[in-house]
């Protein structure tokens, strides 16, 4: 039985910058890996059917893996879904994964939901590496300088 996580946020940034993190290869090698992790965008196509590729490090271990996916729905500011596949045979099968940002009052709501992921990697892990990362991501798109 493969896992899911769900996850919200709102961010006071506006729908067009979070979409944006998620879809630049530069931004996502700053927020997507976990603490202690570095990344390497190999690919990134950002339009349906397009292919993205990347790795994590350890920084300290220098140990890793690499995963990549195709992108299968795209709407400007609004979704995004994809699918995912780690390149290790151990972690196999395809995970799914779907975000949803809404332009609300304050800036936009997210909402992120990973389904068909591994049996062995527990959906505890999986929490926490996004809500660190999704902590790295509010401060990216957050602006500093009143627009």
């Amino acid at each position: 039985m493969s896992g899911t996580v769900r996850l919200h946020r709102v961010f006071t940034a506006p729908p067009e910058r979070v979409y944006r993190a998620f879809l630049d290869a530069a931004a996502l090698a700053k927020w997507l890996p976990p603490d202690g992790f570095t990344c390497t965008v190999h690919e990134l196509e950002a339009k349906v059917g397009g292919r993205y590729r990347m790795s994590f490090a350890n920084f300290t271990t220098g140990n890793g893996h690499a995963f990549g996916g195709t992108y299968l729905e795209l709407v400007p500011n609004e979704r995004i879904v994809h699918d995912d596949r780690f390149d290790d045979p151990n972690l196999p099968g395809t995970m799914v994964t779907t975000i949803t940002l809404s332009a609300v009052s304050c800036g936009t709501e997210l909402q992120v939901v990973q389904e068909g992921i591994p049996d062995v990697i527990p959906p505890e892990q999986c929490y926490l590496g996004w809500q660190e990362s999704l902590t790295l991501l509010e401060r990216l798109v957050e602006p500093t300088i009143p627009e």
